[in-house]
């Protein structure tokens, strides 16, 4: 064995002159050096230096001088070529610190060295720097621990210095000559010691601050005393321990050849095992090397005989093999081995050969090696999308189809929602946003801005990718858009797609189009990306669409096209938009790596480049080169076509003008690159036409290589450097810059979906090699984008392959975002801009800024019950409807906002590097700790181990500020400061910096209920010993990290953890004493606060200028009953108890609240104690307690119902000591925790200011705990926007200081007692996952959009509009028969369905009726009256069919009935106001339900002859017909749900269909009944009335909500309006749906019953207008229901909630929601071809109204009549406007609880009198102005209010008694009018001497209101 070993290194070293490979391994070390004085002489006379300095036999070390020898580059370039890695240099300290001290180094001596360094790094080699070799400086001091104190300021010197150039280090090189310079009177072992001393501490010091990625630090020893060092523990150190690998000096005996092993054998005993690096190589007695051919064997075997391992190796004997290699100077490779393909190269070789070139001799360690360095400033970074891999909404908004929206039917994978882009831009922007990057590239979809391809553009699409683009700007983004990216209309594709010239044109208008909407902010334009994809997967294989598969002709030609179309509109930029625009175009290629198979085969490397041209070549040739195809591929494509009997492939010429045109046509050159190939020629030529066979090569894989889940797609990262390399020789050429425009690789399903490390390693490798291409190739790369933001639809795969930084839930209908962890990786590369460490940043200006210098408190205590009360006098007794309604505005420009969490709850690690127990540790490692489902914060949400992640969601969140806390455990174990844990000190210290780098301001909280369980040993709260402790413990966190934090608090929420800790013994340490110790805790905690606020204010301030306060936390207290004095007393108790308790010594006199004191103190006296539980402070405290806080700090969640109580004495308690109890409204919404009542922060924020001045207020915890984890988290929403909205209130209306809002929480974590079952976080933490993957909510971009609008201002279209409707706008009020006729038995009338369901048990609310109702047909003169006072031209009113026919047939008309009618008629046109009749609204004859009502088709035929009489008798009056009022309602309540008459709810899956079916038929027959006998001779219109509620998504950016939103209308509205107005049929997505749920379920055919073609003819077109009622609008989600679930709702598949910040109406189902009337409206034009259009119905409810005051409805009525003329404005066709409705009266179900009415009618007096409201007179003036006319315009006399009138009796006049006296009812209702004036100027003149005296104490204006309410009140 010995002699095959000797025989491989004799061949090995024979050819050590021609190179080395040491490949074993990437890292492995072959060194030479260190420069000498002799060498450098040598050098300079080779290279015909005449003046050198050096001297010829000179063997010393060189000393570094200026200027460095020019000729070192060349000299140090050769040594690389033969294989050499690292290069020895040996630094003097006695040059570069002459005095010894690093404060005084010799400058030029350092910018000498840096100098030697960086040119070793030019020449690709590796400094190995050796701190000290020999001579110390002269004014070393002679004491050994002077010297380790010495040589560490020196080494900390060197690293600074140099340690960007430098990775290996050596800090002595030969202990032995050092110890010969130490004090002689010191013993060896004691020199040694000092040396071991002084290099342990270098050793710290450099992993501490200076090691960068790989550095490593050593000591070189000498082999034989390897033993020596390794006994003596003092010094073993230097062999293990202290060093990153072993460095050995070796002597190598020739003749005695045992030697070395000996040496050596005590390697084996040093565990672990180390790496052993040769760092010199001595021979002795050796003839010469070729004799030495066992050397390098027998080192090997004795190092790596216990398992050691060799790095590396000293080569530098094996340098010069023949003594002409001195004299020959630096060696030209030319002299080495070259592959054979390289030597039969000759003359100018061509740009892959030369790129190829460069590399061929490259050792796998010299390929693979890792480049330390950072990117030019300015460099670009990003990731990219295609529209149809990630947009979705495939047929949403007027886009037409793509070619790829017809890839995938048939069970495959489509791209019809893909990661649902289209709806979550703001989404995809906030992923871009935390990522940090610079640039995004994306695609627009010519199909979805050109639907069609054609010229009418869509302005939805085009809006999408408006706000796409002002949202990437808004955040700082540079959009880079590609025009086309393979997604082709579909309408081109049938002309010819990419074939035919027509579809050239049609880009060029396209991209015109795009560069003229977007090019004034779109800088970057990408005309096409990787046509090669189009070309060959579209035209060649056909994998991709339109699916041809021609790789000779259709590919090419396809190529062709593209090619001169991107020229095209290059020029067409050039010519139109660039002198304006100033944007740069250019076209993205993609092309792999071509490697030769076989480098020793010429015609393997032809092939390679071949391959090259063929991928890359074909399109980047014409453009970049000469304007036309490379020559190679002309050539190959000819003898191809010259072997074959018939061409194989038709390549297309250019014309010489084509190539002129083409030539130059591109700014920048966008490279895609993934992977390699190895190439191979072809082994025979093929006339089959394929890509492979035309080009004549093969390809192939290395096994070796890496592979990810994508087939074509393996690791291959130094392919992309040689790319780089290529396309700068043969294309950019140093002219044109290079963009990565795609550069990634996907995992698969299978794989971990969120801890993706290959992909890490992939990126880490490919754009190290992007870094080495630009700082050592000199490559022009400009950006580097990574393929992609988010996984998306990849084609043929599907959503197999992921190639997101973040992970895309498809199963989700929100399609969740959540971040990899390749994501975090490339943030850091991005903050790094490469691979250097990264440069904290320093901190901005504080947010924090102008504050008073010292909060003025209030010398004396608070009042009880404090004068805080006219708080509740204030808001208690506000309405409902005022109290809600939402306030538009905006909060103060310097507004905070932030985000809170605390430690335990969210860091985990909770033993790791040192961190000591907390009481939290301990309390949930104790069994019986109440935690659900035992959880811990052991783990948490690992914040600890994921700051990337934390501060990637920080930023895409937007906040301004981050509030969190320190876990006083990790930093000081033991809590005290002699146990200080640098781990956790790093941690905050690299948590803080992010902040700061991010733009957001720290705000921490010092203690938040963690206390290092180490101090609870000790008594915890309880010791006074814990004040000082936590004072030093806040000292060291101001010292440490105060000049980066300026907002400080220092505890959190005492009140809960002085009452749960120490009272109820909830929390730890679970101590139950709640009488006495809550109130002992609280006053330490007071102390410890006051102790630390001095110690900041007196040491810290002045410099760090920073704030500081404490947390306080309360629910707002609302007394039961306000006009009870004691209630609200106990209301201020409660306040004063939970948040006096702290707050009023700090913040008024330094004592406790009296109220406080009072109580605490007489119950105390009455247990029988001698003194108050309550302990008392001295008036020195006080002194020292009062004004200690800057600004008030508040937490808070919830109201209670609060009132007064006398509890039980014993046993004393903190909680019974307030003598109150606390409740919730039941109505109040729900949550995990607590019930939501926004409208209390509003109340306590005033609250605060009351009773503690006008202090800055920050709300730094408001959040909501929900038990569903989903990410569509809707009610949270709610709750910010409403409690939100309040505070906003507070500070604009009431004039509260609110400085800032933080949301509770970040994100899920350890919340308490409740383990992790409670949710309160702005993004879902998956805890049974064990990378903790975060992924936001819809809440996060819910409230990213509050932060960017800095509140809620009042959108655009909200704004109020004055303006006029169209002259000859009708206005009306509308009635129904039996709402309001009563009379139900009268005059021969017939039962109807509502008598009978009235009639019924258990169906009317309060067992209410209409046998009387408003009496109207008792009162036509009284309900004229009402129309007159309103003004009215028109008056809509139903028929009763039962009064009119007794029994629904024309056998009998009951002409008493009829005759009713006449007479209102007659009455109605005398007054001069136009009759509009329904002829059916709901009230079918009883008799006709007796035969199966609407559900029997005979039906039809009846309401024909119904309508006849009606007709035949009426019409000669009446011009205005509608034939059904909301048929909708009459099928599904009537029919399905059973809620209205006739009250059939037992076939909800078919009986509503067909009732539907008939009444659509049964309109359509008196349709044209009226038009074909009555039209000609009345002169009148007829139609139908179809209601609709408008229906917006919950989730807009889910396009299942939106499909969902969409699916109500269709199925509420379009149900009728589709026949009708459109087609005679109802529409497709009814169709589509209940067929499909009835096939489902088993049926044969749908539940839904078809027209014959014959009714559709019949049923189309059946209207004169679309009368319209609306009145609400909903929020709709998808709902799938069970198949075997047969009724509407199931068929329908929608759920819908409501916004809880829309006002309430009397009506469940009513929310008040004017927008939406607008967005119907534009909808009815849109879907029906804008027909004339009347409002039928519109009005609001109200429930026990007290007075004739309706603020409500006159808000309603305002807002939406004004949104009907904004639709005008829309040019929506709206003829007129019906109020609903005239008077209060039955409604239906509810009877008359639900008033709606603008008039009162009084169902307590027999008269029934119509008395008008507000409303009434509102609306008057609304229809005498027809509109609203602008005040800015003067007063317009149509304002003047007319007296209306109130109808009564004729018979008797109601009196009343009024302050004494007896008056009529009208005179006391002026009495009350006058009197309720003299009210209001009394307040008026109150409330203006108030202002007067309350002016000068106001500090600040409060900014007017941006909302102009109503007319009647702004709240």
């Amino acid at each position: 064995m010995e002699l095959a070993w000797n025989s491989f290194f004799i061949v090995l070293l024979s050819f050590s002159c021609w190179g080395l490979d040491w490949e074993s391994d990437r890292n492995f070390m072959s060194a030479a050096g260190p420069l000498t004085n002799d060498l450098l002489y040598n050098l300079s006379g080779s290279l015909g230096n005449k003046t050198s300095n050096f001297a010829a036999e000179d063997k010393s070390i060189y000393v570094c001088q200026q200027p460095v020898p020019a000729f070192l580059l060349e000299y140090f370039s050769s040594v690389r070529a033969s294989e050499i890695t690292h290069y020895k240099v040996f630094l003097p300290w006695a040059q570069l610190l002459p005095a010894g001290s690093s404060k005084n180094p010799d400058s030029k001596t350092v910018q000498c060295y840096r100098r030697l360094l960086e040119t070793l790094k030019a020449a690709q080699l590796q400094p190995l720097v050796v701190l000290h070799h020999q001579t110390l400086p002269a004014s070393t001091v002679q004491r050994s621990e002077v010297f380790t104190h010495l040589f560490a300021d020196y080494a900390t010197f060197a690293f600074h210095s140099f340690g960007d150039l430098v990775e290996i280090w050596f800090t002595f090189s030969d202990l032995e000559e050092v110890i010969k310079e130490l004090p002689h009177q010191e013993s060896r072992s004691s020199h040694l010691q000092t040396l071991t001393d002084a290099h342990r501490k270098a050793y710290e010091i450099y992993h501490e601050k200076y090691a960068s990625q790989g550095g490593k630090l050593s000591v070189v020893l000498r082999a034989e005393a390897i033993s020596e060092i390794l006994l003596q523990p003092s010094t073993s150190s230097l062999a293990k321990g202290a060093v990153d690998f072993l460095s050995l000096d070796v002597s190598y005996e020739c003749q005695s050849e045992a030697s070395l092993p000996q040496k050596l054998s005590k390697l084996q005993t040093i565990e672990p095992k180390v790496n052993i690096f040769i760092f010199n190589l001595r021979f002795q007695d050796c003839p010469s090397t070729r004799k030495n051919s066992a050397l390098l064997f027998n080192i090997r075997q004795a190092i790596n005989e216990n398992q050691n391992l060799t790095i590396g190796f000293d080569l530098n004997t094996f340098l010069s093999c023949s003594p002409s290699s001195k004299k020959s100077g630096p060696r030209s490779r030319s002299h080495g081995r070259r592959p054979a393909a390289q030597q039969d190269l000759g003359g100018a070789r061509s740009a892959y050969r030369r790129a190829w070139g460069a590399f061929a001799n490259q050792s796998r360690a010299q390929r693979d090696a890792f480049l330390q360095d950072a990117f030019p400033e300015g460099f670009l970074w990003g990731a990219s999308t295609g529209a149809f891999s990630v947009e979705g909404g495939w047929a949403e908004d007027g886009r037409g189809p793509s070619v790829w929206d017809g890839a995938g039917r048939g069970g495959a994978a489509t791209p019809e929602v893909a990661s649902d882009s289209y709806h979550k831009a703001a989404w995809d922007v906030a992923l871009l946003r935390g990522l940090g990057a610079q640039v995004y590239k994306f695609s627009i979809s010519w199909s979805r801005v050109l639907p069609g391809g054609g010229r009418a553009p869509s302005p939805r699409g085009v809006a999408y990718y408006g706000r796409l683009v002002a949202a990437l700007l808004a955040a700082g983004l540079q959009p880079v858009a590609a025009l086309s990216h393979w997604d082709l209309p579909r309408a081109l594709q049938r002309l010819g797609g990419w074939r035919d010239p027509r579809v050239a044109d049609a880009f060029l208008r396209y991209a015109a189009f795009c560069f003229a909407t977007f090019g004034d902010r779109v800088k970057l334009w990408v005309t096409f990306h990787e046509p090669w994809v189009t070309s060959y997967a579209g035209y060649g294989s056909g994998q991709h669409p339109p699916g041809i598969s021609d790789p000779g002709v259709a590919s090419f030609e396809v190529a062709h096209l593209i090619l001169k179309t991107h020229a095209r509109v290059w020029h067409h930029y050039n010519s139109y938009y660039r002198p304006q625009q100033q944007g740069r175009v250019g076209i993205v290629l993609n092309s792999d790596w071509a490697e030769p198979l076989s480098p020793e085969r010429p015609e393997d490397v032809r092939a390679s480049e071949l391959y090259l041209h063929f991928m890359l070549g074909w399109f980047a040739h014409p453009i970049f080169v000469d304007g036309d195809y490379p020559p190679a591929l002309k050539a190959r494509i000819q003898q191809v076509n010259q072997q074959c009997p018939s061409p194989v492939a038709q390549l297309p010429e250019f014309t010489e003008a084509e190539k002129q045109l083409l030539k130059g046509s591109a700014d920048f050159l966008g490279l895609s690159h993934y992977t390699s190939r190895l190439i191979s020629k072809t082994q025979q030529d093929s006339c089959i036409p394929s890509y492979d066979a035309i080009g004549g090569f093969t390809q192939h894989v290395d096994p070796a290589w890496p592979q990810t889940s994508s087939p074509w797609i393996y690791v291959v990262p130094w392919g992309i450097r040689r790319l780089l390399k290529f396309v700068s020789l043969e294309y950019t050429r140093g002219k044109v810059p290079i963009y990565l425009a795609g550069n990634g690789m996907p995992i698969g399903e299978t794989e971990d979906l969120f801890e993706d490390s290959l992909r890490v390693d992939y990126f880490n490798k490919y754009i190290n090699e992007v870094l080495k291409a630009i700082k050592e190739d000199l490559v022009d790369v400009r950006a580097y984008i990574a393929r992609s933001l988010i996984d998306g639809f990849e084609g043929p795969s599907g959503y197999s392959q992921r190639f997101g930084l973040h992970h895309v839930n498809f199963n989700d209908s929100s399609k969740p975002r959540t971040p990899r962890k390749s994501a975090y990786f490339f943030t850091s590369i991005i903050e790094k801009n490469g691979f250097l460490p990264k440069v904290v940043k320093s901190l901005p200006p504080p947010r924090t800024a102008d504050f008073p210098t010292k909060i003025r408190a209030f010398p004396f205590p608070s009042d009880v019950p404090s004068k805080a009360k006219v708080v509740w006098e204030k808001f208690s007794n506000q309405p409902k409807f005022e109290r809600d309604l939402f306030y538009h505005g905006t909060f103060r420009d310097d507004f905070l906002w932030g985000v809170s969490s605390s430690a335990y709850q969210i860091e985990g690690a909770w033993d790791a590097d040192g961190k000591g127990p907390s009481i939290w540790d301990n309390f949930t490692h104790t069994p019986g700790n109440n935690v659900k489902d035992n959880s811990t914060g052991d783990i948490a949400c690992d914040s600890y181990n994921q700051l990337d992640a934390d501060l990637n969601m920080l930023r895409a969140l937007k906040v301004k500020a981050y509030r969190f806390s320190l876990s006083w455990s990790r930093i000081f174990p033991t809590g005290r400061n002699s146990s200080i844990n640098r781990y956790g000190v790093d941690y905050y210290n690299r948590l803080i910096n992010g902040l700061v780098a991010s733009n957001i301001s720290p705000m921490v909280t010092l203690f938040h209920w963690d206390l290092p369980q180490a101090l609870q040993d000790i008594g915890g709260w309880e010791n006074p010993s814990l004040i000082e402790l936590f004072n030093s413990y806040a000292d060291f966190c101001f010292q440490t990290f105060g000049d980066r934090v300026k907002f400080w608090m220092t505890f959190n929420e005492p009140t809960y953890q002085a009452w749960l800790g120490y009272g109820s013994g909830d929390f730890p340490p679970k101590v139950k004493d709640p009488g006495w110790a809550p109130y002992r805790i609280g006053h330490a905690i007071i102390k410890a606060h006051a102790k630390v606020y001095h110690t900041y204010d007196e040491k810290y301030r002045q410099e760090q200028k920073g704030v500081i306060s404490l947390s306080l936390s309360t629910h707002w207290a609302e007394p039961k009953s306000p006009e009870l004095p004691r209630d609200v007393e106990a209301a201020d108790r409660t306040l004063q108890f939970s948040l006096g308790w702290f707050a009023h010594p700090i913040f008024r006199n330094g004592d406790y609240p009296d109220a406080m004191k009072w109580k605490v103190g007489n119950r105390s006296e009455l247990q029988h104690l001698a003194t108050s539980r309550l302990p008392s402070f001295t008036e020195e405290e006080k002194s020292y307690i009062r004004a200690t806080a800057d600004v008030f700090c508040l937490n808070t969640y919830s109201s209670r119902i609060v009132q007064h109580k006398t509890p039980r004495l014993n046993p004393p308690s903190y909680e019974e000591d307030q003598e109150t109890t606390e409740e919730e409204d039941s109505s109040w919404p729900s949550t995990a925790v607590n019930r939501a009542a926004p409208w209390g922060t509003r109340r306590l924020l005033n609250w605060i200011k009351e009773e503690y001045g006008d202090i800055p207020i920050y709300i730094t915890e408001n959040g909501v705990g929900l038990g569903n984890p989903k990410v569509d988290d809707t009610d949270r929403i709610f709750y910010h926007k409403t409690y939100i909205n309040e505070a906003l209130k507070a500070y604009r209306l009431d004039g509260v200081d609110l400085r800032g809002y933080s949301a509770w929480s970040l994100m899920d974590n350890f919340e308490w007692l409740n383990g992790y079952t409670v949710k309160f976080g702005l993004y879902h933490v998956d805890f049974n996952n064990r990378n903790r993957p975060r992924t936001a909510r819809a809440s996060a971009r819910y409230y990213t959009e509050v932060i960017t609008n800095n509140g809620m201002p009042l959108p655009k279209e909200d704004e109020f509009l004055y303006g006029h409707f169209p002259e000859g706008f009708i206005w009306s009020a509308a009635t129904a028969a039996y709402q309001v006729e009563g009379a139900w038995r009268a005059d021969g009338k017939g039962l109807s369905i509502w008598d009978t369901f009235s009639h019924t048990p258990l169906k009317i609310g309060n067992d209410d009726n209409g046998d009387v109702a408003c009496d109207s047909y008792h009162k036509i003169a009284e309900d004229v009256v009402a129309l007159q006072n309103l003004g009215v031209s028109h008056y809509r009113f139903s028929v009763s069919w039962s009064r009119v026919l007794p029994d629904g047939t024309n056998k009998h008309v009951n002409e008493a009935g009829l005759n009713y009618y006449v007479r209102l008629i007659d009455a109605l046109l005398a007054a001069n106001i136009k009759p509009q009749v329904t002829i059916y609204h709901w009230d079918l004859p009883q008799a006709l339900q007796d035969v199966g009502g609407w559900e029997n088709e005979t039906i039809v035929q009846r309401f024909k002859e119904y309508a006849d009489v009606l007709f035949q008798r009426l019409g000669d009056k009446v011009k205005f017909w509608i034939t059904l009022n909301e048929p909708f309602v009459i099928a599904t309540q009537g029919y399905g749900y059973g809620t209205a008459a006739p009250g059939i709810s037992f076939r909800p899956g078919t009986a509503p269909y067909v009732v539907g079916h008939n009444l659509i038929k049964a309109h359509a027959e008196a349709w044209h009944l009226y038009n074909d006998v009555y039209r000609a001779s009345q002169g009148g219109v007829i139609s139908i009335t179809i209601s609709s509620d408008w229906a917006e998504p919950r989730d807009p950016s889910n396009q299942q909500d939106v499909e969902a939103a969409r699916r109500y209308v269709q199925f509420m509205g379009g149900w009728f309006a589709h026949p009708i107005f459109k087609n005679g049929d109802y529409n497709e997505v009814m169709k589509t749906r209940i067929r499909d749920r009835s096939l489902a379920a088993g049926l044969t055919k749908s539940r839904l019953p078809e027209f014959t073609e014959s009714e559709k003819r019949r049923i189309n077109g059946t209207y004169d207008f679309f009368g319209f009622n609306h009145y609400t609008t909903i929020l709709a989600y998808n709902l799938d229901y069970a198949s075997w679930i047969s009724s509407f709702d199931a068929d329908r598949g929608v759920a819908s909630i409501t916004d809880r910040s829309w006002p309430d109406s009397g009506s469940f189902w009513l929310k008040i929601t004017p927008f939406g009337f607008r967005k119907i409206l534009n909808w009815l034009k849109e879907e029906y071809n804008n027909p004339p259009i009347y409002v039928t119905e519109n009005g609001v409810s109200q429930r026990g109204e007290r007075d004739l005051n309706d603020t409500l409805r006159i808000y309603y009525l305002r807002s939406y009549i004004n949104e009907a003329l904004k639709a005008v404005q829309d040019k929506v066709d709206l003829r007129g406007y019906t109020v609903w409705t005239l008077m209060d009266n039955f409604e239906w179900a509810t009877g008359f609880a639900e008033k709606f009415g603008l008039h009162f009618v009084n169902y307590t007096d027999p008269s029934l009198p119509r008395i008008p409201k507000a409303s009434a007179k509102f609306y008057a003036s609304i229809v005498r102005c027809n509109g609203f006319p602008d005040p800015a315009a003067g007063s317009h006399p149509c304002l003047q209010p007319e007296d209306a009138e109130a109808t009564a009796s004729p018979m008797r006049e109601e009196e009343v008694q009024f302050l004494g006296l007896t008056l009529g009812a009208t005179e006391a209702q002026t009495a009350l009018y006058v009197l309720f004036s003299l009210a209001i100027l009394g307040v008026c003149c109150v409330a203006f001497l108030s202002y007067k005296y309350c002016k000068h104490s106001k500090q600040g204006k409060t900014q007017a209101g941006q909302q102009e309410l109503s007319t009647i009140s702004a709240f």
